[in-house]
């Protein structure tokens, strides 16, 4: 059934995709502690998560994803699953995050729904971010701005991109790369509704407490 009010779901969809956007990426997070440190990244203030696995263990996978999607449900935070519609379709996620040799943001859209949130990379690509607002996008991500332990390989982008995207484009846009509660303030400024981060909060001693770091600079840079 449609939804009967599209606009306040599009208002909704872009309130939410603001602050600490934590992914949750299996290389580094365990399957005895995932469930654990995602809470506990909620707890401190993530408004987003991202189930992010590259191994293809589509058992383990599927699990995993349903165990956060369940979590995530309960806690009123969107889940979002990384390359896969499908699995986000099985565990009943918020929606799905695609780069560039992925599916396409109408397949997503078909498969998902016109409430689901599809978010898009695009790098240091501003061309590329104007055509996914134009496909039907829900925010795109820039980066990486710093050296990222995750993907040290990762196309280099600059802050001043975020202030040509937000002068540009009407959906959110999300800073990832290298992102600490230090150098995380600058890209606030810069523009950024949202730091997606991975090492920075997944691997602390602390996560709760690193989170929360995170989360404060919202508070203290805009």
């Amino acid at each position: 059934m449609p939804n009967p009010n599209p606009v306040d779901t599009i208002t909704e969809v872009a309130a939410s995709i603001t602050g600490l956007y934590a992914i949750a990426d299996t290389q580094l997070i365990n399957s005895k502690t995932l469930t654990e440190k995602v809470a506990q990244a909620i707890a401190g203030g993530a408004r987003l998560i991202q189930y992010r696995d590259k191994t293809h263990r589509t058992t383990q996978r599927r699990h995993q994803a349903q165990v956060l999607s369940t979590l995530c449900q309960r806690l009123g935070i969107p889940l979002i699953i990384n390359d896969d519609i499908g699995l986000a379709k099985k565990v009943r996620a918020r929606g799905v995050h695609l780069g560039q040799d992925d599916d396409t943001i109408k397949l997503a859209r078909e498969t998902l729904g016109e409430d689901a949130i599809i978010g898009i990379s695009c790098y240091n690509d501003l061309d590329r971010a104007i055509e996914a607002e134009k496909q039907g996008a829900n925010y795109v991500a820039f980066g990486r701005f710093f050296k990222s332990p995750t993907k040290p390989d990762a196309i280099q982008a600059e802050p001043e991109l975020l202030k040509r995207a937000k002068a540009i484009l009407t959906i959110p846009v999300v800073a990832i790369g290298g992102i600490n509660s230090e150098n995380g303030g600058g890209l606030i400024n810069a523009g950024a509704d949202a730091l997606a981060v991975i090492s920075g909060v997944f691997a602390a001693t602390d996560v709760y407490a690193t989170a929360q770091a995170y989360s404060r600079l919202f508070d203290t840079h805009r």
